[in-house]
Protein backbone atom coordinates (compact mmCIF):
# COMPACT_ATOMS: atom_id res chain seq x y z
CA UNK A 1 0.00 0.00 0.00
CA UNK A 2 1.41 3.37 -1.08
CA UNK A 3 2.22 5.80 1.73
CA UNK A 4 0.38 9.05 2.33
CA UNK A 5 1.89 12.28 1.00
CA UNK A 6 2.17 15.29 3.28
CA UNK A 7 1.15 18.52 1.54
CA UNK A 8 3.10 21.55 2.76
CA UNK A 9 1.27 24.11 0.63
CA UNK A 10 -0.32 25.62 3.75
CA UNK A 11 -0.15 25.24 7.55
CA UNK A 12 -2.82 22.50 7.58
CA UNK A 13 -0.24 19.92 6.38
CA UNK A 14 -2.78 17.44 5.01
CA UNK A 15 -1.77 13.78 4.91
CA UNK A 16 -3.22 12.66 1.58
CA UNK A 17 -3.86 9.05 0.66
CA UNK A 18 -3.08 7.83 -2.85
CA UNK A 19 -5.76 8.91 -5.32
CA UNK A 20 -7.25 11.42 -2.84
CA UNK A 21 -7.24 15.21 -2.57
CA UNK A 22 -6.31 17.45 0.33
CA UNK A 23 -8.78 19.54 2.32
CA UNK A 24 -8.60 22.43 -0.14
CA UNK A 25 -9.10 20.15 -3.19
CA UNK A 26 -6.17 21.91 -4.84
CA UNK A 27 -3.58 19.15 -4.32
CA UNK A 28 -3.79 15.39 -4.71
CA UNK A 29 -1.70 12.28 -4.27
CA UNK A 30 -0.94 10.77 -7.67
CA UNK A 31 0.94 7.50 -7.27
CA UNK A 32 2.78 8.80 -4.24
CA UNK A 33 3.54 12.23 -5.72
CA UNK A 34 1.97 15.50 -4.58
CA UNK A 35 0.35 17.13 -7.63
CA UNK A 36 -1.71 20.23 -8.32
CA UNK A 37 -5.27 19.42 -9.41
CA UNK A 38 -5.46 22.37 -11.82
CA UNK A 39 -3.01 23.40 -14.57
CA UNK A 40 -0.64 26.36 -14.50
CA UNK A 41 -2.20 29.15 -16.54
CA UNK A 42 -0.08 30.90 -19.17
CA UNK A 43 -1.09 34.03 -21.05
CA UNK A 44 -0.35 33.95 -24.78
CA UNK A 45 0.25 37.18 -26.67
CA UNK A 46 -0.46 35.84 -30.14
CA UNK A 47 -2.58 33.17 -31.80
CA UNK A 48 0.41 30.88 -32.06
CA UNK A 49 -0.10 27.22 -31.09
CA UNK A 50 1.11 26.05 -27.72
CA UNK A 51 4.25 24.59 -29.30
CA UNK A 52 5.82 25.76 -32.53
CA UNK A 53 6.59 22.40 -34.17
CA UNK A 54 9.46 19.92 -34.48
CA UNK A 55 13.10 20.88 -34.18
CA UNK A 56 15.90 19.23 -36.20
CA UNK A 57 16.45 16.86 -33.29
CA UNK A 58 12.81 15.75 -33.41
CA UNK A 59 11.76 17.54 -30.21
CA UNK A 60 8.97 20.09 -30.13
CA UNK A 61 10.05 23.73 -30.03
CA UNK A 62 8.50 25.74 -27.23
CA UNK A 63 6.82 29.15 -27.42
CA UNK A 64 8.97 32.24 -27.35
CA UNK A 65 9.20 33.86 -23.92
CA UNK A 66 8.36 37.29 -25.34
CA UNK A 67 4.89 36.05 -26.33
CA UNK A 68 4.05 34.09 -23.20
CA UNK A 69 3.60 35.06 -19.55
CA UNK A 70 3.46 32.50 -16.75
CA UNK A 71 0.84 33.46 -14.18
CA UNK A 72 0.55 32.38 -10.58
CA UNK A 73 -2.71 30.54 -11.28
CA UNK A 74 -1.88 26.92 -10.46
CA UNK A 75 1.72 27.70 -9.49
CA UNK A 76 1.51 26.47 -5.85
CA UNK A 77 2.47 28.49 -2.79
CA UNK A 78 5.66 29.49 -0.99
CA UNK A 79 4.66 27.91 2.33
CA UNK A 80 6.66 27.33 4.53
CA UNK A 81 7.89 30.88 4.44
CA UNK A 82 11.58 30.28 3.97
CA UNK A 83 11.51 28.58 0.57
CA UNK A 84 11.73 30.45 -2.76
CA UNK A 85 8.65 30.98 -4.89
CA UNK A 86 7.59 27.97 -6.98
CA UNK A 87 8.82 29.55 -10.21
CA UNK A 88 11.45 32.25 -10.67
CA UNK A 89 11.72 32.58 -14.43
CA UNK A 90 14.17 34.47 -16.59
CA UNK A 91 13.21 35.74 -20.05
CA UNK A 92 13.75 38.71 -22.34
CA UNK A 93 11.43 41.65 -23.00
CA UNK A 94 12.52 44.05 -25.74
CA UNK A 95 16.05 42.71 -25.41
CA UNK A 96 16.22 43.25 -21.65
CA UNK A 97 16.75 40.37 -19.20
CA UNK A 98 13.63 40.17 -17.04
CA UNK A 99 12.78 37.99 -14.05
CA UNK A 100 9.22 37.07 -13.09
CA UNK A 101 8.62 35.56 -9.67
CA UNK A 102 5.48 33.43 -9.89
CA UNK A 103 3.53 32.14 -6.90
CA UNK A 104 0.17 31.74 -5.23
CA UNK A 105 -0.28 33.66 -1.99
CA UNK A 106 -2.18 32.50 1.08
CA UNK A 107 -4.09 35.59 2.19
CA UNK A 108 -5.61 35.64 5.65
CA UNK A 109 -5.43 39.41 5.37
CA UNK A 110 -7.64 39.70 2.30
CA UNK A 111 -11.05 41.15 1.56
CA UNK A 112 -13.37 41.99 -1.30
CA UNK A 113 -14.44 45.54 -2.12
CA UNK A 114 -17.63 45.73 -4.19
CA UNK A 115 -18.93 48.73 -6.12
CA UNK A 116 -22.63 48.53 -7.01
CA UNK A 117 -23.77 50.96 -9.68
CA UNK A 118 -27.22 51.98 -8.48
CA UNK A 119 -29.31 54.81 -7.09
CA UNK A 120 -31.34 52.35 -5.07
CA UNK A 121 -30.93 52.33 -1.31
CA UNK A 122 -29.21 49.07 -0.42
CA UNK A 123 -29.00 49.65 3.31
CA UNK A 124 -27.69 52.16 5.84
CA UNK A 125 -23.96 52.66 6.19
CA UNK A 126 -22.38 50.11 8.55
CA UNK A 127 -25.33 47.76 8.03
CA UNK A 128 -24.41 44.09 8.28
CA UNK A 129 -24.22 41.96 5.13
CA UNK A 130 -25.32 38.34 5.62
CA UNK A 131 -24.45 35.26 3.61
CA UNK A 132 -26.02 31.96 4.54
CA UNK A 133 -27.23 33.46 7.80
CA UNK A 134 -23.73 34.62 8.84
CA UNK A 135 -22.47 38.19 8.80
CA UNK A 136 -19.61 38.42 6.29
CA UNK A 137 -19.30 42.17 5.70
CA UNK A 138 -20.90 45.59 5.92
CA UNK A 139 -22.16 48.51 3.85
CA UNK A 140 -19.73 51.40 3.51
CA UNK A 141 -20.02 54.77 1.79
CA UNK A 142 -22.10 55.89 -1.15
CA UNK A 143 -20.11 57.27 -4.05
CA UNK A 144 -21.26 59.05 -7.21
CA UNK A 145 -24.06 56.79 -8.44
CA UNK A 146 -22.65 53.78 -6.63
CA UNK A 147 -22.81 52.01 -3.28
CA UNK A 148 -19.69 50.44 -1.80
CA UNK A 149 -19.66 47.18 0.15
CA UNK A 150 -16.91 45.43 2.11
CA UNK A 151 -16.98 41.63 2.29
CA UNK A 152 -14.57 39.40 4.17
CA UNK A 153 -11.33 40.40 5.83
CA UNK A 154 -9.22 38.94 8.60
CA UNK A 155 -11.76 39.66 11.34
CA UNK A 156 -14.22 37.33 9.64
CA UNK A 157 -11.67 34.80 8.39
CA UNK A 158 -9.62 34.44 11.55
CA UNK A 159 -11.15 36.30 14.49
CA UNK A 160 -14.70 34.95 14.26
CA UNK A 161 -15.83 31.42 15.01
CA UNK A 162 -15.08 28.59 12.59
CA UNK A 163 -18.48 28.72 10.88
CA UNK A 164 -18.21 32.46 10.21
CA UNK A 165 -14.71 32.07 8.81
CA UNK A 166 -15.79 29.22 6.55
CA UNK A 167 -18.78 31.15 5.20
CA UNK A 168 -16.77 34.33 4.64
CA UNK A 169 -13.98 32.44 2.89
CA UNK A 170 -16.38 30.53 0.66
CA UNK A 171 -18.28 33.60 -0.55
CA UNK A 172 -15.07 35.58 -1.11
CA UNK A 173 -13.67 32.83 -3.33
CA UNK A 174 -16.92 32.54 -5.28
CA UNK A 175 -17.17 36.32 -5.77
CA UNK A 176 -13.57 36.54 -6.93
CA UNK A 177 -14.14 33.62 -9.30
CA UNK A 178 -16.94 35.65 -10.92
CA UNK A 179 -19.77 33.51 -9.57
CA UNK A 180 -23.13 35.01 -8.47
CA UNK A 181 -23.59 35.35 -4.72
CA UNK A 182 -26.77 36.19 -2.80
CA UNK A 183 -26.72 38.47 0.24
CA UNK A 184 -29.16 40.01 2.69
CA UNK A 185 -28.45 43.52 3.95
CA UNK A 186 -29.71 44.39 7.41
CA UNK A 187 -32.42 47.04 7.15
CA UNK A 188 -32.09 46.97 3.38
CA UNK A 189 -32.38 44.72 0.36
CA UNK A 190 -31.65 41.26 -0.93
CA UNK A 191 -28.98 41.49 -3.60
CA UNK A 192 -27.26 39.18 -6.05
CA UNK A 193 -23.71 40.23 -6.91
CA UNK A 194 -21.60 38.89 -9.78
CA UNK A 195 -18.44 40.54 -11.10
CA UNK A 196 -19.08 42.38 -14.36
CA UNK A 197 -22.84 41.74 -14.26
CA UNK A 198 -25.81 43.92 -13.31
CA UNK A 199 -26.79 43.73 -9.64
CA UNK A 200 -30.13 42.07 -8.94
CA UNK A 201 -31.88 44.03 -6.21
CA UNK A 202 -34.92 42.43 -4.58
CA UNK A 203 -35.19 40.16 -7.60
CA UNK A 204 -35.05 42.98 -10.19
CA UNK A 205 -31.93 43.47 -12.37
CA UNK A 206 -30.63 47.03 -12.23
CA UNK A 207 -30.16 48.68 -15.61
CA UNK A 208 -28.61 52.12 -15.37
CA UNK A 209 -26.08 54.07 -13.36
CA UNK A 210 -27.29 57.65 -12.99
CA UNK A 211 -25.94 60.39 -15.22
CA UNK A 212 -25.29 62.54 -12.14
CA UNK A 213 -27.04 63.87 -9.05
CA UNK A 214 -30.17 65.99 -9.48
CA UNK A 215 -28.18 69.20 -9.53
CA UNK A 216 -25.68 67.86 -12.07
CA UNK A 217 -28.51 66.65 -14.30
CA UNK A 218 -29.98 70.17 -14.22
CA UNK A 219 -26.63 71.59 -15.23
CA UNK A 220 -26.18 69.14 -18.10
CA UNK A 221 -29.62 69.49 -19.67
CA UNK A 222 -30.79 72.99 -18.61
CA UNK A 223 -30.13 74.58 -21.99
CA UNK A 224 -31.92 71.77 -23.80
CA UNK A 225 -35.03 72.17 -21.63
CA UNK A 226 -35.19 75.93 -22.11
CA UNK A 227 -38.38 76.94 -23.93
CA UNK A 228 -39.87 73.45 -23.78
CA UNK A 229 -41.07 73.62 -20.17
CA UNK A 230 -41.25 76.15 -17.36
CA UNK A 231 -39.95 74.03 -14.51
CA UNK A 232 -37.95 70.82 -14.19
CA UNK A 233 -37.44 68.96 -10.92
CA UNK A 234 -34.86 66.17 -11.00
CA UNK A 235 -35.62 63.80 -8.13
CA UNK A 236 -32.60 62.40 -6.31
CA UNK A 237 -32.04 60.91 -2.88
CA UNK A 238 -28.89 62.98 -2.47
CA UNK A 239 -29.33 66.36 -4.21
CA UNK A 240 -32.65 67.11 -5.90
CA UNK A 241 -32.41 69.87 -8.51
CA UNK A 242 -34.97 72.59 -9.31
CA UNK A 243 -34.28 74.24 -12.66
CA UNK A 244 -35.75 77.73 -12.16
CA UNK A 245 -33.90 78.21 -8.85
CA UNK A 246 -30.66 76.60 -10.00
CA UNK A 247 -27.83 78.83 -11.18
CA UNK A 248 -28.11 77.26 -14.61
CA UNK A 249 -31.76 78.35 -14.84
CA UNK A 250 -30.97 81.84 -13.65
CA UNK A 251 -28.24 82.31 -16.25
CA UNK A 252 -30.71 81.16 -18.91
CA UNK A 253 -33.17 83.82 -17.71
CA UNK A 254 -35.84 81.47 -16.38
CA UNK A 255 -38.52 83.05 -14.18
CA UNK A 256 -39.36 81.76 -10.69
CA UNK A 257 -42.31 79.35 -10.77
CA UNK A 258 -43.35 79.41 -7.12
CA UNK A 259 -43.19 75.62 -6.87
CA UNK A 260 -41.58 74.86 -3.51
CA UNK A 261 -40.39 71.35 -2.66
CA UNK A 262 -39.77 69.58 0.60
CA UNK A 263 -36.33 68.94 2.04
CA UNK A 264 -33.44 71.03 3.27
CA UNK A 265 -32.23 73.71 0.91
CA UNK A 266 -28.48 73.56 0.33
CA UNK A 267 -27.82 76.27 -2.23
CA UNK A 268 -30.27 77.74 -4.75
CA UNK A 269 -31.96 74.95 -6.69
CA UNK A 270 -30.30 72.17 -4.68
CA UNK A 271 -32.20 70.27 -1.96
CA UNK A 272 -31.26 67.49 0.46
CA UNK A 273 -33.63 64.92 2.01
CA UNK A 274 -36.69 65.50 -0.17
CA UNK A 275 -37.84 61.96 0.75
CA UNK A 276 -36.57 58.84 2.50
CA UNK A 277 -34.02 56.57 0.83
CA UNK A 278 -35.55 53.72 -1.12
CA UNK A 279 -35.70 51.86 -4.42
CA UNK A 280 -38.06 54.19 -6.29
CA UNK A 281 -37.58 57.54 -8.03
CA UNK A 282 -33.91 58.61 -7.88
CA UNK A 283 -33.13 56.28 -4.99
CA UNK A 284 -35.96 57.67 -2.84
CA UNK A 285 -39.07 55.91 -1.55
CA UNK A 286 -41.55 58.00 -3.56
CA UNK A 287 -43.75 56.63 -6.32
CA UNK A 288 -45.69 59.87 -6.94
CA UNK A 289 -43.36 62.84 -7.54
CA UNK A 290 -46.08 65.31 -6.56
CA UNK A 291 -45.54 64.19 -2.97
CA UNK A 292 -42.33 66.21 -2.76
CA UNK A 293 -44.15 69.50 -3.53
CA UNK A 294 -44.49 71.48 -0.32
CA UNK A 295 -46.61 74.30 -1.71
CA UNK A 296 -47.23 76.42 -4.80
CA UNK A 297 -46.93 80.19 -4.47
CA UNK A 298 -49.99 81.80 -6.04
CA UNK A 299 -48.04 85.03 -6.56
CA UNK A 300 -45.56 83.33 -8.89
CA UNK A 301 -47.30 80.28 -10.38
CA UNK A 302 -49.83 80.57 -13.20
CA UNK A 303 -52.29 78.39 -15.12
CA UNK A 304 -50.64 76.55 -18.00
CA UNK A 305 -47.26 76.30 -16.27
CA UNK A 306 -45.47 73.27 -17.69
CA UNK A 307 -43.78 71.05 -15.10
CA UNK A 308 -41.51 68.06 -15.72
CA UNK A 309 -40.40 65.61 -13.05
CA UNK A 310 -37.60 63.21 -13.98
CA UNK A 311 -35.23 60.87 -12.16
CA UNK A 312 -31.45 60.87 -12.48
CA UNK A 313 -31.54 57.85 -14.80
CA UNK A 314 -34.47 58.99 -16.94
CA UNK A 315 -36.30 55.76 -16.11
CA UNK A 316 -39.00 57.65 -14.17
CA UNK A 317 -40.60 60.81 -15.47
CA UNK A 318 -43.95 62.60 -15.38
CA UNK A 319 -45.28 65.73 -17.12
CA UNK A 320 -47.88 68.06 -15.64
CA UNK A 321 -49.62 71.33 -16.55
CA UNK A 322 -51.08 73.63 -13.86
CA UNK A 323 -54.85 74.15 -14.15
CA UNK A 324 -56.89 77.23 -13.25
CA UNK A 325 -56.62 76.34 -9.55
CA UNK A 326 -52.85 75.95 -9.92
CA UNK A 327 -53.10 72.20 -9.38
CA UNK A 328 -50.73 69.99 -11.41
CA UNK A 329 -52.68 67.91 -13.90
CA UNK A 330 -51.11 64.94 -15.74
CA UNK A 331 -50.51 65.58 -19.44
CA UNK A 332 -48.88 63.84 -22.35
CA UNK A 333 -45.23 64.70 -22.55
CA UNK A 334 -44.36 66.64 -25.73
CA UNK A 335 -42.16 64.80 -28.22
CA UNK A 336 -39.33 67.34 -27.87
CA UNK A 337 -39.25 66.81 -24.09
CA UNK A 338 -39.38 63.06 -24.55
CA UNK A 339 -36.22 63.23 -26.65
CA UNK A 340 -34.34 64.96 -23.82
CA UNK A 341 -35.71 62.54 -21.24
CA UNK A 342 -34.51 59.65 -23.37
CA UNK A 343 -31.15 61.39 -23.69
CA UNK A 344 -30.71 61.24 -19.92
CA UNK A 345 -30.94 57.46 -20.24
CA UNK A 346 -28.52 57.46 -23.16
CA UNK A 347 -25.96 59.20 -20.96
CA UNK A 348 -26.27 56.61 -18.21
CA UNK A 349 -23.74 53.79 -18.19
CA UNK A 350 -24.91 50.20 -17.68
CA UNK A 351 -25.17 49.26 -14.03
CA UNK A 352 -22.64 46.58 -13.09
CA UNK A 353 -21.01 45.05 -10.04
CA UNK A 354 -17.28 45.74 -9.77
CA UNK A 355 -15.47 43.23 -7.55
CA UNK A 356 -11.95 44.05 -6.40
CA UNK A 357 -9.79 41.67 -4.40
CA UNK A 358 -7.69 43.55 -1.85
CA UNK A 359 -4.95 42.04 0.26
CA UNK A 360 -1.68 42.65 2.02
CA UNK A 361 1.26 40.74 0.55
CA UNK A 362 3.74 40.02 3.31
CA UNK A 363 5.33 37.02 4.96
CA UNK A 364 6.00 34.13 2.64
CA UNK A 365 5.30 36.14 -0.50
CA UNK A 366 8.19 38.51 0.03
CA UNK A 367 10.47 35.83 1.44
CA UNK A 368 9.75 33.79 -1.68
CA UNK A 369 11.35 36.57 -3.73
CA UNK A 370 14.26 37.73 -1.60
CA UNK A 371 16.09 36.99 1.65
CA UNK A 372 15.67 40.68 2.58
CA UNK A 373 11.93 41.37 2.09
CA UNK A 374 12.04 45.13 2.72
CA UNK A 375 14.10 45.42 -0.45
CA UNK A 376 11.17 44.07 -2.46
CA UNK A 377 8.72 46.46 -0.79
CA UNK A 378 10.97 49.43 -1.51
CA UNK A 379 11.54 48.36 -5.11
CA UNK A 380 7.79 48.11 -5.71
CA UNK A 381 7.20 51.59 -4.26
CA UNK A 382 9.96 52.97 -6.52
CA UNK A 383 8.34 51.39 -9.58
CA UNK A 384 11.20 48.98 -10.22
CA UNK A 385 8.94 45.94 -9.74
CA UNK A 386 5.61 45.34 -11.45
CA UNK A 387 2.99 43.46 -9.40
CA UNK A 388 0.28 41.54 -11.23
CA UNK A 389 -2.38 39.01 -10.27
CA UNK A 390 -3.00 36.40 -12.89
CA UNK A 391 -1.24 38.74 -15.31
CA UNK A 392 -3.61 41.64 -14.53
CA UNK A 393 -2.30 45.01 -13.27
CA UNK A 394 -2.76 45.82 -9.59
CA UNK A 395 -3.08 49.09 -7.72
CA UNK A 396 -0.53 49.35 -4.91
CA UNK A 397 -1.72 51.45 -1.98
CA UNK A 398 0.68 54.07 -0.64
CA UNK A 399 2.07 53.72 2.86
CA UNK A 400 3.63 50.69 4.47
CA UNK A 401 3.52 47.15 3.17
CA UNK A 402 2.43 45.77 -0.19
CA UNK A 403 -1.32 46.35 -0.07
CA UNK A 404 -2.81 45.81 -3.50
CA UNK A 405 -6.15 45.71 -5.29
CA UNK A 406 -7.06 43.94 -8.52
CA UNK A 407 -10.16 43.83 -10.72
CA UNK A 408 -11.16 40.17 -10.65
CA UNK A 409 -13.32 40.45 -13.78
CA UNK A 410 -10.17 40.67 -15.90
CA UNK A 411 -8.39 37.75 -14.24
CA UNK A 412 -8.37 34.19 -15.62
CA UNK A 413 -11.37 32.11 -14.64
CA UNK A 414 -11.06 30.21 -11.35
CA UNK A 415 -7.97 32.14 -10.30
CA UNK A 416 -8.89 31.95 -6.61
CA UNK A 417 -8.99 29.11 -4.16
CA UNK A 418 -8.91 28.61 -0.41
CA UNK A 419 -7.22 26.66 2.33
CA UNK A 420 -9.14 25.55 5.40
CA UNK A 421 -7.19 27.71 7.87
CA UNK A 422 -9.35 29.55 6.45
CA UNK A 423 -7.62 31.85 3.97
CA UNK A 424 -7.86 32.92 0.35
CA UNK A 425 -5.36 31.61 -2.21
CA UNK A 426 -4.67 33.99 -5.09
CA UNK A 427 -2.06 34.28 -7.84
CA UNK A 428 0.57 36.99 -7.70
CA UNK A 429 3.57 37.75 -9.90
CA UNK A 430 6.52 40.11 -9.45
CA UNK A 431 8.29 41.18 -12.66
CA UNK A 432 11.52 43.16 -12.78
CA UNK A 433 14.80 43.50 -14.64
CA UNK A 434 17.27 40.79 -13.73
CA UNK A 435 19.77 43.31 -12.37
CA UNK A 436 17.06 44.68 -10.04
CA UNK A 437 16.24 41.16 -8.86
CA UNK A 438 19.89 40.49 -8.10
CA UNK A 439 20.34 43.85 -6.35
CA UNK A 440 17.42 43.30 -3.98
CA UNK A 441 18.83 39.95 -2.90
CA UNK A 442 16.60 37.74 -5.00
CA UNK A 443 16.93 33.97 -4.99
CA UNK A 444 19.28 33.79 -7.99
CA UNK A 445 20.00 30.12 -7.35
CA UNK A 446 16.32 29.32 -8.00
CA UNK A 447 16.25 31.20 -11.32
CA UNK A 448 15.38 29.04 -14.33
CA UNK A 449 14.92 29.92 -17.98
CA UNK A 450 11.56 30.12 -19.68
CA UNK A 451 12.60 27.23 -21.92
CA UNK A 452 13.44 25.02 -18.93
CA UNK A 453 10.11 25.83 -17.33
CA UNK A 454 8.25 24.81 -20.48
CA UNK A 455 10.17 21.56 -20.82
CA UNK A 456 9.49 20.58 -17.21
CA UNK A 457 5.83 21.62 -17.11
CA UNK A 458 4.55 21.24 -20.68
CA UNK A 459 2.05 18.56 -19.63
CA UNK A 460 0.60 20.72 -16.85
CA UNK A 461 -0.20 24.05 -18.51
CA UNK A 462 -3.22 25.83 -19.92
CA UNK A 463 -2.89 28.64 -22.47
CA UNK A 464 -5.31 31.58 -22.51
CA UNK A 465 -5.36 34.65 -24.73
CA UNK A 466 -3.85 37.94 -23.61
CA UNK A 467 -6.35 40.77 -23.10
CA UNK A 468 -4.99 43.47 -25.34
CA UNK A 469 -6.66 46.23 -23.32
CA UNK A 470 -4.28 45.45 -20.43
CA UNK A 471 -0.51 46.08 -20.30
CA UNK A 472 1.76 43.18 -21.12
CA UNK A 473 2.53 41.92 -17.57
CA UNK A 474 6.17 40.89 -18.07
CA UNK A 475 7.39 44.46 -18.56
CA UNK A 476 8.27 45.95 -15.15
CA UNK A 477 8.27 49.50 -16.47
CA UNK A 478 8.18 50.32 -20.17
CA UNK A 479 9.82 53.67 -19.45
CA UNK A 480 12.89 51.78 -18.25
CA UNK A 481 13.10 49.54 -21.29
CA UNK A 482 14.80 50.58 -24.53
CA UNK A 483 12.62 51.57 -27.47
Amino acid sequence: MMEKVICNACPILCKIRCGKKGACSRYENKNGKLCRTAPIVLIQKTDQPEFLGESEQGTREILHAGNTFITGVGAKTTYPDFKPAPFIIGSQVQGVDVVTVVTEGIFSFGAVKVKIDTDRHLGPEQAAIYYGGQQVGHVTTKEYGSQMLAIGGVNYLANGDKKVGKQACHTMVELCNKQPQNYEIEGGVSITIQAGKAPIINGIPEKRMRVGCGSATIGIFAQQWQGLCDEVIVVDDHITGVLSEHQAGKILGMSPTGIKIRGRKSTPGRYFHVANPGSRWGGTDITDPLNIIKNIDEELAYPGLRLLFVSTTGEDYAYFVLDELLLPQPAEIPAALQIITDRIGENCEPSICSVLFMAGAGGSLRAGVTENPIQLTNAIKKGDVNVTCGGIPTYIWPGGGITFMVDVSKMPDDSFGAVPTPAIVAPIEFSMRQDVFQKLGGHMDALISFDDFMRENREDIQMIAWQEDTPWPAAPSTSKLPN
